[in-house]
Parts: C-alpha cells; structure tokens; sequence
C-alpha cells in the first residue's frame, strides 16, 4: 500500500474532529490526496453503534466490543470506501478514532487482554503509520462538550472520562512505541495544536 495512515485519539472535546480537518486542508494545500474517515462508520455497523452510544439501544460493554471490531473490519475491506482501497489508491487516510478507543473504553470495562487480542491480531485490521493522541483532562472536556452541544453520549461523564483517560495512557504505555502513538497537549489553541499534530506527522514521514 502506497498511502499513508494517520490516527486521531483523545477522550471527548479533545478537539480530535477540528485537527483531523486542519491536517487534511494543509495535505491537501500542498497537493496530496486525502480521504477523511471515522468511527462508528457510516454503514450499517456504525449505525448500530450510533444507536448504542447514544444510549437509544441498550448493549453490554461485551457486545460493544464485538460490534466495534465488526464495524472496524468492514471498515479496512469495503470495496468502496475500505481503508485498504483508498491506500492502495495512494491517499491519505485520516481517521477520528480507531482500535485505540475500543482498547481505553471497552478495555477498562470488559477484560483489555480480549479486546487486544481482537484487534491487534486480526490480519483484517491494518496498523496506522502514527496515532495522534490529543491529551485533555476530564473536566477540560466536559467544559468543552457543555459549551457546544446539547445531547451528551453514555461515556460523557466525569467519573467514565477519568478512567478512560488513566485507560488510554495505559494503552500508550503498552503499544506507543509498536503503534507509533505520539502524545500532544491539547488544553491550548488550536492554531499551536495544529502546528505540533503537522510536525509530528511530518516527522513520522521523514523516518
């Protein structure tokens, strides 16, 4: 696969979604091919994520772990908008959320060795290039995610976001150096994250 593919992560109101598109807009400003993505996908998989996230229908932390990971594989595969095709195609694949997330949220709550195993060893589910990790304290989220939207999802809590976090630094400390995961502050403007989240990335490319 000829494209590269880049990972953003962080607990809500990280400002994952506001970096994704800025890096797109200066890969594309200088001429690059750029295919943004998330998850929950678009496709029936996602959905059903959606509707569990949102708390409309009610799934154990199990069955999220297991409907994350099927919505991830069709994700890589789709012969359409598959991360693997649009590599193959020489894009840049940039993607707000990936395993990472499952292995903080569903690892802390289920049993982490399984939902590794899941992920990490699934010959169908491709490796990023570099995670960009936008680190926020809880209380600095949910003072972000209060000042710009109504509706909270079941893990937008203090308590949930806490451990979450402690979960994600764990999962940067067991896989960082394997999976490349780079660690930015994001409690700043979005202008100075902007600037770390490209040199870190053009760092990655240039190794």
């Amino acid at each position: 696969m000829s494209g590269r593919f880049i990972v953003f992560e962080g607990i809500d109101g990280s400002g994952k979604t506001t970096q994704l598109k800025l890096l797109a807009e200066r890969f594309r400003s200088e001429g690059k091919k750029v295919y943004m993505t998330a998850e929950p996908t678009d496709m029936p998989s996602g959905k059903a994520l959606r509707e569990a996230l949102g708390g409309r229908v009610k799934k154990s932390e199990w069955d999220m772990a297991l409907m994350f990971v099927s919505d991830r594989i069709e994700h890589n595969i789709n012969a359409e908008f598959g991360i693997k095709k649009k590599l193959d195609e020489d894009y840049y694949v940039i993607c707000d959320r990936y395993y990472y997330s499952t292995l903080a949220y569903q690892g802390y709550s289920t049993d982490y060795a399984w939902v590794k195993g899941m992920n990490l060893d699934c010959p169908e589910i491709i490796r990023p290039d570099i995670c960009i990790y936008l680190d926020l304290l809880p209380s600095q989220s949910l003072e972000r995610i209060s000042a710009g939207r109504d509706n909270v999802e079941i893990y937008e809590n203090e308590d949930t976001l806490r451990r979450v976090r402690e979960k994600f630094l764990s999962v940067i400390e067991d896989i960082g150096v394997r999976d490349n995961i780079r660690r930015i502050d994001a409690y700043r403007t979005i202008e100075e994250i902007a600037d770390d989240v490209y040199s870190v990335v053009c760092e990655c490319f240039e190794e």
